[in-house]
């Protein structure tokens, strides 16, 4: 009787991504940010000092806060290119929101509305363009996708790259700047504590981020991209689903007089970012979402365990919003009306900085989020 041998196991860190190498220069890079933040007094304003280490940067310009963020896609725009050799059809419009959404999903964290985003777009060569349908579908993407934001495209730039892009090749990323007004929708968790409500809304699949581990994983498989995750389903196609924008959500909650305590992107280091804030809380989460079939697929090839592969993927939560216990249910209700499944899935409490996923009997501790 014959079986199929396990597949051998692949770290993020094999597929190329090793975070204990990463992170020492961000904070590095954190702390030489910090000292030139006295130059803003030179024009009357000052940081929200707290919104260091942050996922998007505050400014006080005295009525309200202005905030900002710049991000990159990463290598998914990998995935669209093979997927558009095997199936014939471009896949950017899907691409530009995951661009976008990069870079607002990480904005709003701090309660700010998105107004004004900017396209960086750096090809490989002129040549990029010369694909009418992909270009055109990765203008039409931006457009839209700055349409369910309520933001306005201000511009960008289109270079060509010759020697620091690959040939065919082209490398995305968005910047966006924001206002918090009232003041009062600030979120950078000085409200957070004791007795808080955790929220997850539900991700579209693998989002942006552990592309590197799904394209080595893709390497592997006797039909690569076109393997089946779910019936009709094939695994270029799961990974693309495109990233959910948040936005929506956060501006409605913020209508219905609903502030979160803080807000976690859960993107890079999976479910290790619901430990962002550098308080020292105990995160207890009682209720899982269901697992995207993208991800069990890929969790499962890679052979990691629940506890490696909800420490690299978002594993069905894409974002996290820390809410008086009150609002909780309010705030499940409104996501779901913005068309986005949610769940109260977990509270804060006193105790050492850790998250306990209780379902999964996996625990995550400080020393596993090394971000400033």
């Amino acid at each position: 009787m014959s079986h199929t041998p396990a597949p051998a196991p692949l770290s993020y860190e094999q597929a190329g991504v090793n975070y204990d190498l990463i992170d020492p220069l961000k904070i590095a890079a954190q702390r030489a940010a910090a000292s030139t933040a006295s130059q803003l007094a030179g024009h009357g304003f000052s940081e929200v000092a707290a919104s260091r280490g942050e996922s998007a940067y505050v400014v006080d310009v005295g009525p309200f806060y202005l905030a900002s963020i710049v991000e990159c896609l990463g290598s998914k725009a990998l995935v669209a290119d093979e997927m558009a050799r095997l199936t014939g059809r471009s896949w950017y419009d899907g691409i530009a929101q995951d661009t976008i959404a990069m870079a607002i999903n990480d904005l709003i964290t701090v309660g700010a509305t998105p107004l004004v985003v900017q396209a960086y777009w750096a090809a490989g060569g002129s040549e990029w363009f010369e694909d009418a349908a992909r270009a055109q579908a990765l203008v039409a993407g931006w457009k839209k996708a700055c349409e369910v934001c309520g933001v306005a495209w201000g511009g960008g730039e289109t270079p060509a790259l010759a020697g620091i892009v690959e040939a065919g090749r082209i490398d995305l990323a968005a910047s966006c700047t924001g206002i918090v007004n009232p003041k009062s929708r600030l979120s950078v968790g000085d409200k957070l504590g004791a007795g808080d409500a955790i929220v997850l809304l539900a991700s579209s699949g693998i989002h942006a981020n552990g592309l590197s581990l799904a394209r080595k994983l893709a390497e592997r498989l006797p039909e690569g991209y076109l393997t089946e995750v779910a019936p009709g389903l094939s695994f270029g196609a799961a990974l693309l689903a495109p990233t959910v924008l948040y936005s929506p959500v956060t501006e409605a909650l913020a209508k219905a007089g609903i502030v979160p305590h803080y807000s976690a992107n859960v993107t890079g280091h999976g479910w290790r970012k619901l430990l962002r804030h550098p308080k020292a809380l105990t995160y207890r989460i009682h209720t899982v979402p269901p697992v995207p079939a993208v991800l069990k697929f890929i969790a499962e090839q890679a052979g990691h365990d629940a506890r490696e592969a909800y420490s690299t993927l978002n594993m069905g939560a894409g974002f996290a919003l820390y809410v008086d216990a009150k609002d909780a249910q309010r705030t499940v209700e409104i996501a779901k009306a913005n068309g986005i499944e949610a769940w109260v899935a977990g509270t804060v409490e006193e105790g050492p900085k850790r998250l306990i996923v209780e379902p999964l009997g996996v625990t995550y501790g400080d020393e596993d989020l090394q971000l400033r």
